[in-house]
């Protein structure tokens, strides 16, 4: 069905360039239920848009669900490359995570500086991780990390 006002003409002609990021599935189904009713109007539009609300036409919901349905499912490391960290380990990983140096996660875990790069090495070593950047992105790629979640 073709759009039927210029707002909704330009939503779709702008919905064929637009990238689609990967979303989690509960934000899909949120978008899809809000978008199936019926369309709305160039005021409404207008409006949903200086409340700052997302309108999007069907044929952009479409290009939406079709673009993440063709996604490859998202890696995660094999549990069993977790499970060879030791508790130690875990810890030196979640503290590294959220930035903290060497010298800082030696005196929250009151062990000596040597120790903590010990610990450091043998998770990079478990994990087949080069450096701490791929440690932190790996801690935060498997959830031992959340944005915004308190240290401790």
């Amino acid at each position: 069905m073709a759009p039927r006002n210029s707002a909704q003409v330009a939503t779709a002609r702008a919905a064929r360039s637009w990238p689609v990021r990967p979303a989690p599935s509960s934000r899909l189904i949120a978008a899809v239920a809000t978008t199936s009713a019926a369309r709305p109007s160039a005021g409404s539009t207008v409006r949903a848009a200086a409340a700052g609300q997302a309108m999007l036409a069907p044929t952009v919901t479409r290009r939406l669900i079709e673009a993440f349905a063709r996604r490859p499912p998202e890696t995660s490391p094999a549990p069993s490359r977790l499970a060879s960290l030791t508790a130690r380990e875990r810890e030196v990983l979640v503290l590294l995570a959220r930035g903290a140096s060497n010298g800082e996660i030696a005196a929250t875990l009151f062990v000596s500086e040597a120790t903590v790069k010990t610990h450091v090495g043998n998770v990079l070593a478990k994990l087949g991780l080069r450096d701490r950047v791929q440690a932190v992105i790996l801690a935060y790629e498997t959830g031992i990390v959340v944005p915004g979640d308190p240290p401790g």
